[in-house]
């Protein structure tokens, strides 16, 4: 069974190494159109530029915190996460990072929509009202696994415990 283990260990290396190689990918994009951005005349052209190279940096931040997520709960701590805390836990960091990046994304969405084309704007208001959504069912869900967390209080205590592999 410990072979197993580490190669599913090892797999989720991989995995979260795929995600960081991914996540700077898009920083070098964004950076690469930035920078034409900002050597070329600053207008509303520009402004676009800026706007989408921010949502390549938010989608950037979901793949480098995929990967911390998954470094730190699979790799480092080697956790179950059928535990409620572990759950939460690991569900909270990853719907973090995904709606405010979905929000940013519909910022930007709508900025777009906005200066190109008005029709779109129903596809921006989609996704900040999907994020909007995602955002009240995490609410419930840490509501509602806060009861199931306190049917098992060691978990908890075993969870808080395993902290200190990160530090």
């Amino acid at each position: 069974m410990k072979f197993f283990t580490s190669v599913f260990r090892s797999m989720h290396a991989a995995m979260a190494l795929f995600f960081a190689l991914a996540a700077i990918m898009l920083i070098i994009i964004a950076v690469r159109m930035g920078w034409q951005a900002f050597g070329g005349e600053l207008d509303g052209a520009a402004a676009q530029a800026i706007i989408e190279a921010v949502g390549l940096l938010a989608a950037a931040v979901v793949a480098l915190q995929i990967a911390e997520t998954i470094v730190e709960e699979e790799v480092v701590r080697d956790a179950d996460i059928s535990a409620p805390t572990r759950v939460r836990r690991f569900l909270s960091r990853f719907f973090v990072v995904v709606i405010v990046a979905l929000a940013i994304e519909g910022l930007v969405a709508t900025f777009k929509a906005i200066h190109d084309d008005m029709t779109h704007l129903v596809y921006a208001a989609a996704i900040l009202a999907a994020t909007a959504l995602m955002l009240a069912a995490w609410g419930l869900f840490i509501h509602l696994n806060r009861s199931a967390e306190e049917l098992e209080p060691e978990a908890m205590q075993e969870a808080k415990g395993e902290d200190h592999k990160l530090r």
